[in-house]
């Protein structure tokens, strides 16, 4: 196998003054720290979300290391803070490689080697393999000519491998090492959601998504077996309030959903589930397996309430069909929440009109109301590239709370201002009460967030 080596991932700091959410256990990281492990090199992570470190704390921490390698994760609106890791990384250990993945740096590959010095090597989609192989390669002085899904720095050239073939068993992989991580920092109201995803690839393409560019089109899973293990693992060592499904579309294969079901009841995790899926993926009988199983909230992409702007984006599914799927779904007595996109290119205001008249019909119980975001890798941003519309430089201003390009038919202040006002409207003290007495349990999470909600408004008053 070679020398092992020393490895510091990092989950960067958040950027001063931006505000940042609860932190989410990042399930990338821990998945490269349980590969690393396996291959018998030693892992260190550094969450500074979840733990507090800024920029220089990190540097502090990383000079007592002393590692071969930093991994250092780049999500397009953390990207700013990304960077300034990278060269305060380099700084404090010149001999280290500091390699990005994820997925910004996947798709601006060699805009980002271009741009920044600091950075050696850019690890490309799918990264367990490839971050494991490029480790020992590293550390044993070998050359990465032949290491594929990599983009590196070769005497003053920019060299952009060919890409890696997908995992094909997933099962192979080990469970993510949660042990590295802050548990406790995790907790939400003092519940620890743990992610779970059980397939790779994504045989839809929306618009405004890269799962399929990143992972594939094609669907890859893991056996139900290998899920029922990872789920029982987590409640019996980490103590899991909960798990999320992180999968996009996990009633995706019926008989494959009835097993995961059948053994989550078999282990008898009696632990509330959620997941997202499609409306044209659900049934009723769906619905009851997965509720026999304590499944408590399903998550819809509706996306609009317009079937022109569902064409727009690609979506494949009907506004009747979102509609059926969220009656359904709330018959079976589940928690429902839906995305909506506003702003997307073409939208009229006629169109929102629908989008929000479909809202109020369907009465979901939670809505993630984005902004049209057109990140590095998605149709949407060659959409708009080719529209001429001027987008924004700042990375920071993509997490869909913000307008970050021009649009003609929706102006910024519009645009921020149909969002403020819905969720004012919507997290109502009426919600906060009706949720507050259910029996399910994100009914009770949500309760929260409304009553925050309400306390944020009347202190910004």
């Amino acid at each position: 196998m070679g020398t092992t080596a020393k490895v510091i991932l990092v989950n960067p700091p958040p950027l001063q003054g931006v505000f940042h959410h609860h932190p989410y256990l990042p399930m990338g990281l821990a998945y490269l720290a349980a590969v690393l492990e396996e291959k018998g090199n030693q892992v260190t992570v550094l969450d500074c979300i979840a733990e507090g470190i800024d920029q220089n704390q990190l540097k502090q921490k990383l000079a007592t290391f002393n590692p071969d390698v930093i991994g250092i994760s780049s999500m397009t609106p953390m990207v700013l803070s990304t960077l300034m890791a990278v060269r305060g990384a380099k700084e404090v250990c010149p001999s280290a490689a500091v390699v990005l993945g994820g997925p910004h740096a996947t798709f601006m590959d060699k805009e980002l080697l271009a741009a920044e010095p600091a950075v050696d090597v850019i690890v490309r989609g799918e990264g367990e393999v490839t971050f494991a192989e490029l480790t020992q390669r590293i550390v044993n002085g070998v050359g990465l000519n032949s290491a594929y899904g990599i983009t590196y720095r070769h005497q003053d050239q920019i060299v952009q491998n060919p890409s890696r073939d997908f995992i094909q068993n997933l099962d192979d992989l080990p469970f993510p090492a949660y042990k590295n991580f802050p548990l406790e920092k995790y907790r939400l109201f003092g519940k620890l959601f743990f992610p779970v995803i059980t397939s790779r690839g994504c045989p839809f393409q929306c618009n405004f998504c890269t799962t399929s560019r990143i992972l594939g089109r094609q669907y890859r899973v893991r056996s139900p077996q290998n899920i029922g293990h990872e789920l029982e693992l987590l409640k019996r060592e980490y103590g899991a309030d909960s798990f999320t499904f992180y999968d996009d579309t996990l009633t995706l294969d019926k008989k494959r959903l009835y097993d995961i079901c059948d053994e989550i009841k078999s282990r008898k995790l009696n632990i509330p589930w959620d997941c997202q899926t499609r409306a044209d993926k659900v049934s009723e009988e769906m619905f009851a397996k997965m509720k026999n199983t304590n499944c408590q909230q399903v998550f819809f992409g509706v996306e609009s309430g317009c079937q022109n702007v569902l064409n727009a984006v690609n979506k494949r599914t009907t506004v009747e069909q979102n509609e059926s799927a969220i009656k359904m779904a709330k018959k079976s007595g589940l928690f429902v929440a839906i995305s909506i996109i506003i702003g997307y290119p073409g939208e009229t205001a006629e169109m929102r009109k629908e989008t929000f008249d479909f809202i109020r019909r369907v009465e979901p119980d939670d809505v993630y109301l984005c902004i049209a975001t057109p990140y590095p890798g998605t149709e949407l941003r060659k959409e708009v590239e080719q529209l001429g519309y001027k987008m924004s430089p700042d990375w920071s201003r993509y997490d869909t709370t913000i307008p970050v390009f021009e649009n003609p038919l929706l102006s910024d202040e519009e645009a921020m201002r149909l969002r403020t006002d819905f969720y004012n409207s919507f997290y109502s003290s009426k919600y906060a009460i009706r949720h507050m007495f259910k029996r399910n349990f994100y009914s009770r999470v949500m309760s929260r967030v409304a009553v925050n909600h309400l306390i944020w408004r009347i202190k910004g008053q």
